[in-house]
């Protein structure tokens, strides 16, 4: 991939305190890379705290609040995981009105780990191949969606991926997918 693939996006990055360190930096890193500007969209101002694991780790500036934030001005999202990341995202109106919008704009979208809980949250996942921590299996299951056990899963726009040993492939197919842009047929 040329190194301006995603020149001239902005990805928005939602995520709250708890997010896992590395699933934040490195798909962040990796955008930023390829071109895009990567915006942090988080439930309140300030700054959110990662871990790494069980363990607090690094604090970073929010740029935006959901609350604020409009899907119009990103071209994709990512839901980097964590356990308490999406758990407070998932109960915030606001946040799950984002996402569902993205699906609704047919704009690509990458999550990872616990992510796809918001996606749940938002009604988003019912008839999407796609994958989780093993953890989420029943829940993305009982939502609807047709849950297996690979690294890097794409569904129409949809990356997902199981763990942060998976970030290399996942770190590259969003790289690809938000490079080819919104998918109409959502």
């Amino acid at each position: 991939m040329a190194a301006t693939t995603l020149q001239g996006r902005r990805i928005a990055f939602l995520a709250a305190d708890g997010v896992e360190e590395i699933e934040y930096v490195q798909p962040r890193e990796a955008v930023e890379r390829a071109g895009a500007t990567a915006v942090l969209v988080s439930l309140r101002p300030g700054t959110i705290r990662s871990f790494d694991h069980l363990d607090q780790s690094t604090a970073y500036d929010v740029d935006v609040t959901v609350a604020d934030a409009d899907v119009g001005g990103y071209d994709a999202l990512v839901l980097p995981g964590g356990v308490a990341n999406p758990d407070f995202l998932r109960t915030d109106p606001d946040a799950v009105r984002f996402v569902r919008g993205f699906f609704d704009a047919g704009k690509p979208v990458g999550v990872i780990c616990h992510g796809p809980w918001t996606l749940i949250e938002a009604d988003v996942v019912r008839g999407r191949r796609m994958t989780s921590w093993p953890s989420l299996r029943t829940d993305l299951t009982n939502a609807g969606a047709i849950w297996v056990d690979e690294q890097v899963v794409t569904d129409d726009g949809l990356v997902s991926s199981r763990k942060p040993g998976d970030l290399p492939a996942f770190c590259a197919k969003i790289v690809e997918e938000f490079a080819e842009g919104r998918h109409p047929s959502r």
